[in-house]
């Protein structure tokens, strides 16, 4: 298994935090699935069958949030409520006030719950005790909220801080186009981003698309900077680096793809992937954070 995008925090190093002590926490918020007449439920997971809600492979830690969500769109309700309402204006010879519609519609969603159509989601979240990071498996920091959130809740106070670095990523990643050099380590791909500060908001995407240093310049002569990077980090695993601090689209390349091996069942391969992911992501990590001059203490 493979974490596709990483919102990234912080914990001490080490944090003393035991599996058992997290599994403890977390079990009195363990998910169960919706009852008939609830739109969202949401709660913790196990990450392998028949497993705890815990998973430990050499020390790092992997759990799991899942989510059970209704599908009841609001046109459908309104179309319902609808024909009911002009049933109802048939029969008592006038349309029904607001009120009344209000009230009809909260009905018609009550009755049409038990019969929506359920999709289950996945989070995943890693956590390194041992080098003190905690990722979130999701494209969008709200996403990861919904981790974090419920993951306060469970562990009481538990030491989690946004990972923050001493230098902007929009300025340091400017100055890597800017001087057509990425630093050591690292090597710059063809996707970036390219935004305007000002009132204009004015953006240049590149996909797929040799970045020409002397364009790229100009683009930043005009006030532009670079909001999305695309870069490989150690021929291994490329990946886009946000003027957030995320870092995206990770993906293993080959010369990782090869220590994998299909000879092992499972079990044995998921936690070999594990264990060869949070390896492998956790120095990428140092290395993106020292790239940026070094994490930022409080």
């Amino acid at each position: 298994m493979w974490f596709k995008n990483l919102q990234i925090y912080r914990l001490p190093a080490p944090w003393a935090f035991t599996p058992e002590q997290l599994e403890e926490a977390l079990a009195p918020h363990s998910f169960t699935p919706a009852s008939s007449n609830e739109l969202l439920r949401q709660g913790w997971d196990s990450p392998r069958p028949n497993g705890g809600l815990v998973h430990v492979v050499n020390k790092q830690m992997l759990i799991l949030l899942g989510t059970e969500k209704k599908l009841l769109p609001n046109t459908v309700i309104n179309q319902v409520a609808k024909a009911r309402a002009a049933e109802l204006e048939e029969a008592q010879g006038f349309a029904p006030g607001k009120k009344a519609m209000k009230e009809l519609k909260e009905r018609v969603a009550d009755e049409l719950l038990p019969r929506a159509f359920s999709i289950r989601s996945n989070v995943w979240t890693w956590i390194d005790p041992v080098n003190g990071w905690l990722v979130v498996d999701a494209a969008s920091p709200a996403k990861a909220d919904e981790v974090i959130k419920l993951l306060l809740k469970a562990v009481d106070k538990l030491p989690l801080e946004s990972l923050r670095v001493q230098r902007s990523p929009v300025g340091v990643m400017t100055e890597w186009l800017q001087a057509d050099d990425a630093p050591a380590g690292f090597t710059v791909d063809m996707d970036t981003e390219l935004r305007a500060t000002g009132e204009s908001k004015a953006a240049v995407r590149y996909v797929r698309h040799t970045l020409e240093a002397e364009e790229i310049r100009r683009h930043i002569a005009a006030g532009k900077q670079c909001t999305r990077l695309a870069m490989t980090w150690d021929s291994k695993i490329s990946f886009v680096l946000t003027e957030s601090l995320a870092i995206k689209a990770v993906k293993a390349l080959d010369v990782i793809s090869e220590k994998e091996s299909s000879t092992k069942n499972d079990e044995e391969r998921f936690d070999g992937d594990f264990m060869l992911m949070t390896g492998e992501l956790a120095k990428l990590m140092a290395d993106v954070v020292e790239a940026l001059g070094g994490e930022a203490k409080a």
